[in-house]
């Protein structure tokens, strides 16, 4: 086992300009950019705040303060982005105004520290996910509890909803995910497979299926009705540090701490291609909107964009003086931000 934090979240900061093809841009802080609109991001911080940032510009808009501990976990209430949700290790999640930075709710009620949350598709609750072992959802209107989702065992490293709403999955230290009934807050399966830590747990787009990612080296692909393995992804030489869908669902990407990135068919759960060029664990992995790119993170440095069909490297992302931990897309799939362990973030464009 590599860590007991999810590499997903680790910390962030700054950014910096030049610009060498895709281009780049830079700032002061100690922050991580994690959630993007089109015209701003988020980004959360080891000094206690999160920063919402211009993306254009690179111009610092806002700071929320208030926090007591490292801000780890961070959202916009997409699609409608006039919220921010803020996790932390002081053990509680705080809800913010985009537009003025007042803190309108602080949740209070998880006994350890917040490593994941998520905003339902409605932006009516806020789920927190905690090394208590617990989960919980925020009413976001009152500011109260209101349900506490107890079933694992270890730490919840993730948590998502499905797009409609009415699901939730987390995944645990324990080597389950479970799928939770948003509405009642009680439990509807248990996937139970994996044989390490889970790193990642998703829905695709329709909600049919579930991807899960484990340390055991392997992905493995549910159906998300009644709970069974449909599939186990493998071929990875180590821990798979992170996994996503394509927008349509029929492609799936795997990150791992081998060096390489897998593209697999979700229809045949056939390898498809193997992306290979990075020289360290490549923790984070994601698709453009368009679904025809790739973008990968590295402790070796650099980010990488890559052809999804084809799995050859289109570019590399050189500047960072140490690990990359974070890497998106914007939501047009023309700007790409990466956050490193060097303190800086780099917008390139």
């Amino acid at each position: 086992m590599r860590t007991r934090v999810p590499l997903l979240f680790s910390g962030f900061h700054d950014y910096e300009a030049h610009r060498p093809g895709l281009g780049e841009q830079e700032n002061e802080a100690q922050e991580l950019p994690a959630t993007l609109l089109p015209a701003s991001f988020i980004t959360g911080s080891y000094d206690r705040t999160c920063k919402l940032w211009d993306t254009a510009s690179g111009e610092e808009l806002n700071t929320l303060e208030g926090h007591r501990n490292v801000v780890y976990a961070i959202a916009f209430n997409n699609p409608y982005g006039d919220k921010i949700a803020t996790g932390s290790f002081d053990k509680t999640c705080k809800l913010w105004s985009v537009e003025t930075g007042q803190c309108y709710h602080t949740f209070r009620g998880h006994r350890a520290e917040i490593v994941c949350l998520s905003f339902n598709p409605q932006s009516t609750l806020v789920a927190t996910g905690s090394m208590d072992t617990t989960a919980k959802l925020w009413d976001i209107q009152n500011g109260e509890e209101v349900f506490t989702l107890t079933g694992h065992s270890a730490e919840i490293i993730s948590l998502s909803f499905n797009t409609s709403g009415d699901r939730i999955i987390t995944g645990s230290f324990d080597h389950t995910v479970i799928v939770w009934d948003a509405d009642t807050g009680r439990k509807v399966h248990t996937l139970i497979g994996h044989c390490a830590e889970i790193s990642s747990a998703l829905f695709n787009w329709d909600c049919s299926l579930i991807l899960t990612g484990s340390m055991d080296k392997t992905c493995m692909l549910w159906d998300a009705t009644n709970g069974k393995c449909m599939a186990t992804l493998t071929g990875h030489e180590d821990e798979i540090l992170d996994s996503c869908f394509d927008y349509t669902g029929k492609l799936i990407a795997t990150a791992s701490a081998d060096g390489t990135a897998r593209i697999f068919s979700a229809a045949t759960r056939k390898c498809i291609a193997k992306l290979e060029g990075h020289e360290g664990d490549i923790s984070k992995i994601s698709f453009n909107p368009q679904g025809n790119r790739l973008l990968t993170g590295s402790s070796d440095k650099t980010a990488r964009i890559w052809d999804a069909q084809t799995g050859q490297c289109l570019q590399v992302l050189e500047g960072h003086t140490d690990e990359i931990f974070s890497c998106a897309f914007n939501y047009t799939g023309n700007i790409v931000i990466t956050g490193s362990k060097d303190n800086t973030c780099r917008i390139w464009r």
